[in-house]
């Protein structure tokens, strides 16, 4: 909007013409019908003027650093408490997401064991094992082929000779 009077200034005409005067208080019958009333601002005139300050040098401010370094430590603080008053909620949370992980691979190993005892008691079943005998050949031993042990040194210690 500041270059906006600028823009309107601009005029069409020759240089050299200049636009009749109108006075406003004039009586109606002496102004124009088709003259335009001035336009806001029309007088400003806006002029920017490059400023170099490369040439320049700022002056140390010796209790600048000082300042610098307090705020520093001072948000090193906050943080300090911040993380004191936050870290136990957060290590509760952590730990009841771990807790709840554990329930769930626990659930998870249970179902896993009961469907291995059932394989288990499924090839273990005497049903299963006649099957299998039978596919191999092989047959129950005959009473003559069965040897007893018998026990017969009860008391007797077996002794280690040096």
């Amino acid at each position: 909007m500041a270059t906006l009077p600028a823009f309107f200034r601009r005029t069409e005409a020759p240089a050299g013409i200049q636009a009749p005067a109108i006075r406003l208080d004039a009586a109606p019958s002496q102004r124009d019908p088709f003259q335009l009333r001035a336009l806001p601002h029309e007088d400003v005139l806006f002029f920017c003027k490059k400023i170099d300050n490369s040439r320049l040098v700022r002056q140390p401010d010796p209790r600048g650093g000082g300042a610098c370094w307090t705020v520093i430590g001072a948000a090193c603080l906050v943080l300090a408490f911040l993380t004191g008053i936050l870290a136990p909620s957060v290590a509760n949370t952590v730990a009841g997401y771990k807790l709840e992980a554990l329930r769930v691979e626990a659930q998870t190993l249970a179902d896993e064991r009961r469907t291995l005892e059932l394989q288990e008691a499924q090839r273990l079943s005497p049903e299963r094992l006649d099957q299998l005998a039978q596919q191999q050949k092989l047959i129950a031993p005959l009473s003559s082929q069965v040897v007893h042990l018998e026990n017969r040194g009860e008391g007797k210690v077996a002794m280690v000779k040096k």
